[in-house]
């Protein structure tokens, strides 16, 4: 039985059991339903306590009804039910209300919460409003500046915080039903407050709205949802409850079948199935409480950080003492700028910080869990050598992770003992804050190993992705398609404020060339050099000649844009515009605009997402796109680039990469590309 009533004198407990999070499906809609017609009924109860079991109240819609037809009853129709209940109902929240969840407990003339508990409005976050009157009920409770924050943002807030915005009246201390149960008896006589949809909205200062909609036009950037969102709080505030419901209502269906909607679903399935992989089902991970990391450079120390914040004590090893310190210094200055961002306290700064060893002696290393190698990839006998001593000084069982970004793991891993217990764990930089790490096991890696690596993943509140063993793993390997792309661009005509502003437009945060500034782009011509040293050929004739001239970017002063010191403001370059006429003169002159230069930069991705797909390198398209979107900024709301090509029809996609071959502005169509138009998408692990 989903939903159940228990009576305590005069006061009903009614109960959702729907595990894991008691969601909105339509047996726990009938069974609230029924409840307040129930209850409505019984005279000996005089007020109602609303709560869940398990680990959570209501957390949201049934995902397993996203995309089928609604049954009733509809959840607009229960929520105004509850609100017309003839007993005051009290809606006893843990764990989080959101979504649906927070509409039902709007829906209850009263609030309670234990402290840890949070309330939320998330919809926006699928590409949605809120359907069944968060957007109307809330600013009615509190206030039309916290409503609009709340749902063009998604955000969740605390507890306490929401007691204080008066959006819960009491937060329960001790047992949570007991303090519910004990709060209705206080209210039940009393006179009731105004159900929402009766209270007039308090009307904001002038020029609220128009400074809101800058607000959340500048951060959702091109996302439908928000600004969606925003009007149906103006709307709200402007007009009565029944026009506010109805056109609330008929923004959620309207966004309910859009195709950002749609990728925004696609992103939430990938990212809820990324942690448990359906190959490692029944296997029992290593576990991981404690860790090491070889190196305290920048990668280091942001894995460090990452480990740390994860409340796992971390050993940072370096190679003397004075890199020790600077280690050190490095992490503390990550902790440090957290604080100062207010994103954590200086005292829990401190006890981060505090849970850090920095040593040169790789025999403090003896007990743990997990040792990650980040040290800089000037070739393959440091990490080797690294992995050697590791071998000597670690159990058995300890997890050795390699972090390389290019180089083979199955050559970083030869020689050493148990390589069972070896793989490659690829954070993005800044570790401390980059959500996505690619999982890299050898043919030799236990299960369990890669299991531990998907479990460590979840520690981290990161977005695990397998990977197979190629130049650049996943993500890396369609960047060296993207950067050769913008390149054949600019010997085509384009320049590179024409590229990057293309892409800024598509929804990246910043274009390809712009990014190569920032993250320096010797790092790229060292890769190349390494590649071309394997016999394999990079396209980038212009990078070459840029690294030649030691144009690094933003930290030399130049790259592929100028800088003034202290400003990275990029300007347009004499030097390199020069450069790119040379290299050009013998490219046709093409006329370009913001969609040609997206297609030309992002089918090629899709045609090497492809033949990622068919060698095995990645098991699933969802996989590339969640490595793109987490690692490499391409914009959520277009669902990644695996999607984004489906959504627009692969056999549109392969004509495209046709006429750009025809061009010599891209590889010809990839057949399996075409195989997949033919058999109507992507299939899992091959095509």
């Amino acid at each position: 039985m989903t939903v159940s009533i228990e009576q305590r004198g005069e006061v009903a407990v009614v109960t959702i059991d729907n595990p894991p999070v008691n969601a909105l499906s339509q047996a726990v809609r009938q069974g609230l339903l029924d409840a307040v017609e129930a209850l409505d009924a019984e005279a000996s109860v005089k007020a109602v306590v609303l709560t869940c079991a398990g680990r959570t109240f209501i957390a949201g819609a049934d995902v397993g009804e996203f995309g089928k037809p609604p049954m009733p009853p509809h959840l607009p129709d229960l929520v105004a039910r509850i609100e017309r209940a003839r007993k005051p109902w009290v809606a006893a929240i843990h764990g989080s209300a959101l979504g649906g969840g927070f509409e039902v407990a709007l829906g209850c003339r009263f609030r309670v919460a234990v402290a840890s508990a949070s309330v939320g409005l998330p919809e926006v976050r699928l590409g949605l409003v809120p359907g069944a009157g968060g957007t109307v009920r809330l600013p009615r409770l509190a206030g039309v500046e916290t409503a609009v924050d709340m749902v063009t943002t998604g955000a969740p807030i605390g507890a306490r915080t929401a007691c204080e915005a008066g959006l819960v009246d009491a937060v329960i201390e001790d047992d949570l039903v007991a303090g519910a149960v004990a709060f209705a008896r206080t209210v039940r006589d009393r006179p009731l407050p105004d159900a929402l949809r009766d209270r007039p909205v308090a009307a904001p200062p002038a020029g609220f709205w128009e400074a809101a909609a800058k607000t959340t036009a500048a951060r959702a950037k091109r996302e439908e949802a928000p600004l969606r969102a925003l009007a149906c709080v103006r709307r709200a505030a402007e007009t009565d409850f029944e026009t506010a419901i109805a056109f609330e209502r008929e923004t959620f269906l309207a966004l309910r079948g859009s195709a950002q909607a749609a990728a925004l679903r696609h992103v939430f399935f990938a990212e809820r199935a990324a942690t448990r992989p359906p190959e490692l089902a029944g296997i029992t991970p290593r576990t991981i409480r404690s860790a090491a990391v070889i190196g305290g450079g920048t990668m280091g120390a942001g894995i460090a950080a990452a480990l740390s914040d994860a409340g796992l004590p971390v050993v940072l090893v370096e190679r003397d003492d004075g890199a020790v310190e600077r280690g050190l210094a490095n992490l503390r200055a990550i902790f440090d700028g957290a604080a100062k961002r207010g994103r954590i306290s200086i005292e829990v700064a401190a006890e981060r910080m505090a849970g850090v060893i920095g040593t040169t002696d790789y025999a403090a290393l003896a007990d743990v869990d997990l040792v990650v190698e980040a040290v800089f990839e000037d070739g393959l006998d440091v990490k080797r050598d690294v992995f050697r001593r590791l071998a000597t000084v670690c159990r058995a069982d300890t997890v050795l992770a390699t972090n390389t970004s290019y180089l083979d793991p199955e050559r970083i891993a030869e020689g050493i003992s148990r390589p069972d217990r070896f793989l490659g764990l690829h954070f993005f930089s800044p570790a401390q804050v980059m959500k996505l790490l690619e999982i890299v096991p050898t043919k030799a890696t236990a299960p369990e190993v890669v299991a531990a690596g998907f479990g460590l993943a979840r520690t981290l509140n990161k977005i695990p992705v397998r990977a197979g063993i190629c130049d650049g793993f996943i993500g890396n390997r369609i960047l060296k398609v993207t950067r050769a792309q913008a390149e054949r661009l600019l010997l085509s005509g384009a320049t590179p404020a024409a590229v990057d502003s293309a892409m800024r437009a598509f929804g990246l945060p910043m274009g390809p060339f712009e990014a190569q500034d920032l993250g320096g782009l010797d790092i790229a011509a060292f890769q190349r050099k390494a590649a071309r040293a394997r016999g394999e050929t990079s396209f980038a004739p212009i990078a070459d000649r840029l690294s030649a001239a030691e144009r690094f970017g933003q930290k030399s002063g130049g790259g592929w844009y100028d800088y003034e010191p202290g400003d990275r403001t990029p300007r347009p370059s004499d030097f390199v515009a020069a450069i790119i006429a040379e290299e050009a003169k013998d490219w046709p002159r093409l006329e370009w605009h913001e969609d040609a230069i997206a297609d030309c930069i992002l089918w090629p991705m899709v045609n090497e997402g492809a033949r990622i797909l068919a060698d095995g390198t990645a098991l699933r398209a969802s996989d590339i796109d969640l490595v793109k979107i987490h690692g490499y900024g391409f914009p959520r709301w277009r669902g990644g680039p695996m999607h984004y090509a489906q959504a627009h029809g692969l056999d549109k996609v392969v004509d495209a990469l046709g006429a750009l071959a025809n061009e010599g502005l891209a590889d010809p169509p990839c057949d399996l590309l075409l195989e997949a138009a033919r058999h109507g998408g992507f299939a899992d692990a091959s095509l």
